[in-house]
């Protein structure tokens, strides 16, 4: 079941998802010993994690992941994980613990098996998992027709290395680690934030797309049984 919330700025956007964020952090704290918050990269969601980072909760009952990562170190500018480190992991967040996904293994192939031993110390399901979504309807790292994507989207298993076709989109950085859509349905709350007319588009095509390795986040948004909500601005 998808709900969809439509604000007129982004401002107006991340104020509401800073609440529904905290409050599902607050809750899940006041029923479990410890929980896990699952973050994707962007530029979008940057504002948002400099304000949780300054968020009244329990941080160091939190462990802190990625959605998806670059095959790149923790100190390039591509690094999500670099992101998080600049923007949520300060103030009183300083306190959560953070699993990266990118290792030492030379590509993410190589890296997989030691990636999902990681994710499956986390703690489940996930408190929160905020998505972003592409213009060539990429959700995480499961982008259209890539290497590795088709397994992903039949995995059971926590994550599934990528090597993408080259695009606008992706940049020079092609090799990838995401979670697995199994790995992302689980989250007790799972979000979709988007921006801008142009993926408005893009979202409500793949909502009813057929070909789903050519519109991956098709896999998130067509599961009937599973709560999704979608916060857009323009």
């Amino acid at each position: 079941m998808i709900r969809e919330y439509r604000f007129e700025s982004r401002e107006k956007l991340l104020d509401a998802l800073f609440e529904v964020v905290q409050g599902s952090l607050q809750k899940d704290l006041a029923e479990n010993p410890n929980v896990t918050l699952m973050l994707s990269g962007g530029s979008t969601p940057g504002p948002l994690y400099e304000r949780l980072s300054q968020a009244e909760l329990e941080w160091s009952r939190v462990h802190v992941a990625l959605v998806d990562e670059r095959w790149v170190e923790a100190s390039h500018e591509a690094s999500n994980q670099r992101l998080i480190q600049r923007t949520l992991r300060q103030n009183r967040a300083s306190e959560a613990s953070f699993l990266a996904m990118k290792n030492k293994a030379g590509t993410p192939f190589a890296g997989e098996v030691e990636c999902q031993a990681q994710c499956a110390t986390l703690p489940v399901p996930y408190s929160v998992c905020l998505l972003g979504m592409g213009p060539d309807g990429h959700t995480a790292s499961l982008f259209p027709n890539a290497r590795g994507l088709e397994q992903a989207l039949d995995s059971s298993e926590l994550c599934a290395a990528i090597e993408a076709n080259p695009s606008e989109v992706t940049g020079a950085w092609v090799e990838r680690m995401t979670l697995t859509p199994k790995a992302i349905l689980g989250a007790k709350k799972l979000v979709l934030l988007i921006t801008g007319e142009d993926k408005w588009q893009v979202y409500e095509t793949a909502k009813a797309a057929v070909d789903i390795k050519a519109t991956p986040v098709a896999a998130i948004l067509q599961q009937p049984d599973v709560e999704l909500d979608v916060f857009w601005a323009p």
